[in-house]
């Protein structure tokens, strides 16, 4: 049985130049970068490297770059190290409620310090408001964090406008854009954002690295003590080999980018127009256009996610689900709650399908009559 993975939103299988660069660098690179001698001059210039690559991928200057573990380092990174760093400005936040739990968490984290949270909701396409934003808005308003596409609908917010409305006000603007970096283009000056989460093993990366941008002249309180690595901003020697790696995924990324959209996109059309073939009763969550071109999430009413999961699995095709399933209950999709209500029976039979390296066309119509065949026999019991 040929499996299928449908599931690069949770993680891209490793680009095989990419595992190429970081074995080269692991057998021949060994050096600490901190080092004066040739050794660490010689890692030192993966680092720098890579640091101009990231940069100008995102129209960003070198010293902005912090390289973090990952997505979620970054945002602690983010949102703990500038709230705790503002202090003396203002204790209120906002963010919203569709945000990813690296997010969320560092919120709840913040409010048992004493700072005040503002979670924005959603419209039914998973939209933020931006006059529920400007509502919020307060003088004492520190920090803005908002996802610029969604992990489980795809749903792109308005990232640009957001800035603009910020625009003289002293909070400062962080976005989420782990999901959206590789397929979205990116400009942080375009998009006036004063930070930004990304991480490599959404983009056939390794896992485990990820950067923080941060616009010079913001602050940020220290979440890790140590070495003055990275500008003395994040402590720690740094991980080479994945940083290297890095580099490779991100140029590999930005020659593909514009080609592996109009195929996610074709991908998302010939999955539906396949279930409408066999007259497949299902719903969209989150928009076709205004979206990630990769990410569609769909409920099919009369199932359930744990038995579509499980049997996707036993055709060969790994999806997934917004939800947790643990001993045989379900925790709802904080996403598609938002989205829908607690009360929604789109909660229960929701799966995300998300599209990347490996994938064809051929493929994913495969995947899409394995689909339909499954949602049909158990909606005929």
């Amino acid at each position: 049985m040929d499996r299928m993975y449908l599931d690069h939103a949770a993680t891209t299988p490793i680009h095989p130049e990419v595992a190429k660069t970081m074995v080269n660098v692991m057998e021949s690179m060994f050096g600490n970068p901190s080092s004066i001698h040739s050794f660490g001059r010689e890692t030192r210039g993966i680092l720098d490297s890579a640091r101009e690559t990231l940069a100008a991928n995102i129209g960003a200057k070198p010293n902005s770059i912090i390289f973090t573990s990952g997505g979620t380092e970054a945002d602690n990174l983010a949102l703990i190290g500038y709230a705790e760093s503002s202090r003396d400005k203002g204790l209120h936040i906002i963010t919203t409620s569709i945000e990813h739990h690296a997010v969320l968490h560092s919120c709840e984290e913040l409010e048992k310090r004493g700072f005040e949270v503002t979670y924005l909701g959603v419209d039914k396409q998973g939209l933020i408001l931006l006059d529920e934003l400007k509502k919020a808005l307060r003088d004492d308003t520190i920090l803005v964090s908002v996802m610029y596409g969604n992990n489980e609908v795809g749903t792109l917010q308005p990232i640009m406008e957001i800035g603009e409305l910020l625009s003289g006000h002293q909070a400062a603007l962080h976005t989420d854009a782990v999901q959206a970096y590789g397929v979205e283009e990116l400009n942080v000056d375009d998009l006036r954002v004063d930070m930004m989460s990304v991480s490599a093993h959404k983009i056939n990366g390794p896992k485990g690295i990820g950067f923080l941008y941060v616009r010079n002249g913001i602050k940020l309180a220290q979440r890790a003590f140590g070495g003055d690595q990275e500008r003395k901003r994040r402590a720690g020697t740094e991980n080479v080999p994945a940083i290297a790696g890095f580099e490779k995924a991100v140029q590999i990324s930005a020659e593909t980018q514009k080609t592996r959209r109009e195929e996610y996109k074709q991908y998302k059309e010939a999955f539906m127009n396949v279930l409408d073939s066999f007259d497949i009763h299902y719903e969209q969550n989150g928009l076709l256009d205004l979206s990630l071109p990769h990410i569609l999430n769909l409920s099919f009413p009369g199932t359930n996610v744990e038995a579509l999961l499980v049997n996707l699995d036993l055709a060969g095709i790994a999806a997934s689900s917004g939800s947790a399933c643990t001993a045989g209950s379900i925790e709802p999709s904080h996403v598609l709650v938002a989205m829908f209500g607690e009360g929604s029976d789109r909660l229960a039979n929701a799966v995300r399908f998300s599209f990347g390296l490996n994938n064809s066309l051929e493929q994913i119509k495969k995947a899409a009559e394995e689909t339909a065949a499954i949602v049909l026999r158990l909606t005929s019991r």
